[in-house]
């Protein structure tokens, strides 16, 4: 825990600690003079390529753009940051506030500010300026909330992925330990956790997380460097911009809304992709609970301690307006109490130090080679990503998660461990050089998937054996098996990829869960007898599958048919397979029994028939891409226009994903997730690159910019990318500075 969590203190927003500012002359003087010095191009699709005098300048220009194309998104991003969600959606959310502000302490958060580095502060002044200047040129733009952002608030928001350790607190174990009765005025033992909702029995989320492809200059047809940026996260969650100064900033690529650095993009010398990793930087302890009296103490080493304890207050929307709760939050040297566990309570412990983080995410966007990237990677604020880094130099690169605990490794850490033995406690961080690291592999290229890091460079990968089993809880997957199946066909690496080889690698239709499995529901169905009912029943699926090529299209009836089976298989053995750390094309193609491999396909058949009047449906007629409002839950209708999309999720290995499902009232399947920016890029004398992003760069419906790149994202048609001022001509659509 970093210092201060464990100090009491009320956080009150209201009472006009936070409450809306007017803006004085002197506001308006200040970021009028800012505006001056920013100009910001759009282009032929919407993006804004902002320059600034200064990096400052940039980050106030490059806010504002992201104000203009969507401030409801920047605006709930923020709100999830600094858990205040209930403010604007009511009670229901509470919770997730509590569990955001049992790490977030406002105050905290202030003096981080204030300590800050001198350029970093400065980036942060302009952050909220330009945001507070946007609002007060836009009086119809209403927020729910924030009126009024303060520079300390870009602290809680530092990593731009989606989700975030945070997540791994479980709402509902929360809820049961903070909710009345009170821990503090009854029994320890008293306090039961309500049972969690059930997970649905076949439990097969769509897996998150996104590609990334480096390939060395012997593999390429110029020499040159190629990075494939392929996030999968929820449409729409990142804007596409460049920010560029004459202190030398010059990065393009994808910017969560709201944050002022480039999450996955590149500059002209050097890029960086972003992966989710499954390295452990989060633990669980089981704290031993004493009560005297009124005091509750924890176990730790022979003595007892008593709990800190931090009064947090939340406030909610009402009908009537705000009302607030306060929780009496309870702190161990781990961290705070998040459930309980029998007559034992849970602490968490994770990365929280937001000012290391919010230099390391800005700094990579200004390293123009390995070297000076390594440095940013060595402040080791990045607890959930895997990056993938190309240069210009031609040298290519994997890092690992680079905010690793050195832990016992007697201990089995993916469970809870004792809390009153300090030989669990984390032992510092592993170093940069000590963490699952690869700079220019024999094989000439790496890729991660969200998978281990086993196999990402061919023969030249990283061995497991050479690492503590905390540093990497992932398996090879079925898109793993496919990247290796694109980069280095039956064992052999590609030498011949190029800017536009790259891109059909990207999308490379093939789906490797069902080369592993179709074979062995043909050989079930093979072996039926003559006279078996499903026999007849499913003699045209068979042929169809039979003759599949296992690669996704949009007019492919197998891909349909195919697809619908396995959600049907899924159901039964995603979670044993899940749970046995096994992969499901495995469990099914060896341990699932013949006649359920059947039923499962006459069930899919029945299903597709009754959705579609028929199982020879072809697969664009069910996957669809959907654009209808702005919100950020979107909603669906068969009614509405939408577009085919031919790929599918990447949960059957396919590289260009797709995750779509029905919804109330929907017989097609819509996307909500995905892949969400694509970009190829080389790095030569000059940088060249290529995009699409999902929808488009506009949140709002009137917005030309809306869905003008949808056909393209359906089709992996990516556009040029316009990075040099000589390219935006014939290219620009306006040319302005700030609220002009």
């Amino acid at each position: 825990m970093r210092r201060g969590l464990l100090l009491a203190g009320v956080l009150m927003w209201g009472g006009g600690l936070l409450a809306a500012q007017e803006q004085t002359a002197a506001d308006q003087a200040r970021w009028k003079a800012e505006a001056a010095r920013v100009t910001i191009v759009r282009d032929d699709w919407g993006i804004a390529h902002v320059h600034g005098k200064t990096d400052a300048d940039a980050v106030f220009g490059m806010i504002y753009a992201q104000c203009e194309d969507d401030f409801n998104r920047v605006e709930t991003n923020y709100l999830t940051s600094l858990g205040r969600t209930a403010e604007a959606q009511g009670e229901d959310a509470i919770w997730q506030d509590l569990r955001q502000r049992l790490f977030l302490d406002p105050e905290e958060l202030r003096h981080d500010y204030a300590t800050s580095p001198e350029w970093l502060k400065q980036l942060m002044d302009a952050w909220a300026d330009g945001i507070n200047f946007y609002l007060s040129q836009h009086p119809d733009k209403k927020p729910k909330v924030l009126t009024r952002l303060e520079p300390w608030m870009a602290l809680s928001f530092t990593e731009g992925s989606i989700g975030g350790n945070i997540e791994q607190v479980d709402l509902k174990a929360l809820k049961a330990f903070y909710a009345p009765p009170s821990i503090h005025t009854t029994d320890v033992g008293a306090v039961q956790i309500k049972p969690l909702a059930a997970e649905p029995d076949w439990f097969m989320p769509e897996p998150s997380g996104s590609n990334g492809f480096a390939i060395a200059p012997g593999n390429t047809v110029d020499h040159h460097a190629l990075l494939l940026i392929n996030p999968h996260t929820s449409f729409f969650f990142r804007s596409e911009l460049q920010m560029a100064s004459d202190e030398g900033l010059d990065a393009y690529g994808a910017v969560t809304w709201g944050q002022f650095f480039v999450y996955q993009g590149f500059n002209d010398r050097a890029g960086w992709m972003h992966t989710s990793s499954n390295v452990d930087a989060v633990d669980e302890y089981l704290e031993k609970v004493v009560r005297n009296g009124d005091t509750l103490s924890y176990l730790y080493d022979g003595t007892l301690r008593p709990f800190t304890k931090k009064q947090i207050t939340l406030q909610y929307k009402t009908p009537h307006g705000l009302a607030s709760r306060t929780f009496t939050a309870l702190y161990t040297l781990h961290g705070p109490v998040i459930r309980k566990d029998a007559d034992k309570f849970v602490t968490i412990q994770l990365m929280n130090i937001p000012v290391a983080a919010l230099e390391q995410s800005y700094l990579r966007t200004k390293a123009r080679n390995y070297a000076e990237y390594k440095k940013t990677i060595e402040l080791q604020a990045n607890a959930s990503n895997n990056t993938v880094f190309a240069d210009a130099d031609g040298d290519i690169a994997y890092w690992h998660g680079n905010f690793i605990p050195l832990r016992d490794t007697r201990f089995d850490y993916t469970r809870p461990v004792d809390g009153s033995d300090p030989a669990t406690n984390w032992k510092g961080l592993m170093t940069v050089d000590q963490a699952p690291h690869l700079l220019n592999p024999k094989s000439g290229y790496l890729f991660n998937v969200n998978d281990s890091p086993w196999n990402g460079a061919g023969a030249s990968s990283l061995r497991k054996a050479d690492y503590p089993a905390y540093v990497e809880q992932g398996i090879e997957s079925a898109r793993g098996l496919h990247a290796t199946r694109v980069l280095a066909p039956d064992g052999t690496p590609r030498r011949d990829l190029s800017m536009d080889g790259l891109m059909r690698a990207a999308y490379d239709p093939y789906l490797p869960w069902f080369a592993r499995t179709v074979p062995a529901l043909v050989a079930a169905y093979d072996a039926l007898p003559a006279d078996a009912s499903l026999k007849t029943r499913l003699a045209g699926q068979i042929a169809l599958l039979r003759g599949w090529d296992d690669r996704w299209s949009a007019d492919s009836m197998a891909t349909s048919i195919a697809v619908y089976w396995g959600t049907e298989m899924m159901k039964t053995v995603g979670r044993p397979a899940h749970e046995a750390l096994v992969p499901s094309e495995d469990w099914v193609a060896t341990r699932v029994p013949a006649e359920a491999l059947l039923t499962a396909l006459a069930q899919a058949s029945d299903n597709l028939a009754a959705d579609f009047g028929t199982w020879r449906t072809p697969w664009g007629q069910i996957n669809r891409f959907q654009r209808l409002t702005g919100d950020i839950v979107q909603p669906f209708s068969d009614a509405g226009s939408s577009i085919p999309v031919p790929f599918a999720s990447s949960l059957w290995g396919s590289l260009a994903s797709f995750g779509a499902r029905q919804y109330p009232g929907t017989k097609r399947w819509y996307g909500t997730s995905g892949n969400s920016f694509v970009a190829v890029v080389e790095f030569g004398d000059k940088v060249r690159a290529k995009a699409v992003t999902a929808g488009g760069e506009s949140g709002d419906p009137k917005s030309s910019h809306f869905d003008d790149e949808a056909e393209r994202y359906a089709a992996g048609n990516l556009r040029e990318i316009y990075f040099y001022p000589e390219q935006l001509k014939g290219h620009t659509e306006r040319t302005y500075h700030p609220n002009e």
